[in-house]
């Protein structure tokens, strides 16, 4: 845990599958699945003026989840690798950092 940190205003919600309007805003490559995204103001850049106006949301998706793992124990690390990646860009942690600690 992290001193001092909470995970405060963030929903974690299930989706089938992410909408082509998500893979295009992202640009995501065809190649790529995408098994999680947040959505929000990381804390970092967040301004004690101006709060943001609805939740931070971690998005999980099920079917490429489902796709991905081939037994449920797959499934179960799979799923905590992703929300703990999501919940790294709550705190404000970059893609590049998470690769560099296994969670790319």
């Amino acid at each position: 845990m992290i001193s001092g940190c909470n995970l405060e205003n963030i929903l974690i919600a299930v989706q089938k599958r992410p909408s082509r309007a998500l893979l295009q805003e992202i640009g995501l490559p065809p190649h790529e699945t995408l098994l999680g995204i947040y959505q929000g103001v990381s804390l970092g850049k967040r301004s004690v003026t101006t709060p943001p106006l609805y939740p931070d949301t971690i998005f999980l998706f099920q079917k490429p989840l489902e796709e991905l793992c081939d037994t449920i124990e797959e499934m179960e690390r799979q799923i905590e690798k992703t929300v703990v990646h999501e919940i790294a860009h709550y705190f404000g942690i970059s893609e590049e950092r998470l690769a560099d600690l296994g969670y790319g």
